[in-house]
């Protein structure tokens, strides 16, 4: 809702302007020339027999060949590994961006997973956020890119927001206590 995806979308399609046509949108852009990888829209193929897991599988699965060749490659991932659990969602997904963030690759990934940052940030990325805001029990946002992870957690908020009934809102809040006990769910992490 913030901006994650129309971000890094923007990256992929400035790269490719710039590189094919030497315009983008853009104030500056200097990069080098970067064979671009996304996935940001994989969906699964019932006539395949292809779950969206294992579509994403394969998808990276041409990632990880590619980040061996020798031209650089600028890797778009949007919510890695999000057709799985949470535990090797973070882990493979932790894997996966590591074995692409070589000397020649860029790898650009938004994701909903803070524990996954922590993961990449001592893995030497570089972390932004973009945040929402709530205020007088108004949504919005300033799409503004920012340093470093992001500190709030307010997806059950914005269910209230929505006038979702209370009683799911309280059963989230209860259940959020058991999976983070010393997490205060709107504040700082």
């Amino acid at each position: 809702m913030s901006g994650k995806t129309t971000f890094i979308r923007s990256v992929g399609i400035n790269s490719i302007l710039g590189q094919t046509l030497n315009i983008c949108f853009a104030k500056e852009f200097a990069t080098p020339f970067f064979k671009l990888y996304s996935s940001i829209r994989i969906a699964d193929d019932v006539l395949e027999n292809t779950s969206y897991y294992l579509k994403e599988v394969l998808t990276l699965q041409e990632f990880i060949k590619s980040s061996q060749d020798p031209e650089p490659c600028l890797f778009i991932l949007d919510e890695i590994f999000k057709g799985t659990n949470t535990i090797e969602r973070i882990a493979g997904g932790k894997a996966i961006l590591s074995y692409l963030n070589s000397e020649n690759n860029m790898v650009l990934v938004s994701t909903h997973d803070i524990e996954l940052t922590d993961f990449l940030q001592k893995e030497k990325f570089d972390l932004y956020h973009f945040s929402e805001q709530i205020e007088n029990n108004e949504l919005s946002f300033d799409h503004q890119l920012k340093e470093g992870k992001l500190k709030t957690r307010n997806a059950i908020k914005i269910l209230e927001l929505y006038n979702y009934p209370s009683q799911i809102t309280e059963d989230a809040r209860e259940t959020q206590k058991k999976i983070a006990p010393t997490q205060n769910p709107t504040s700082p992490i």
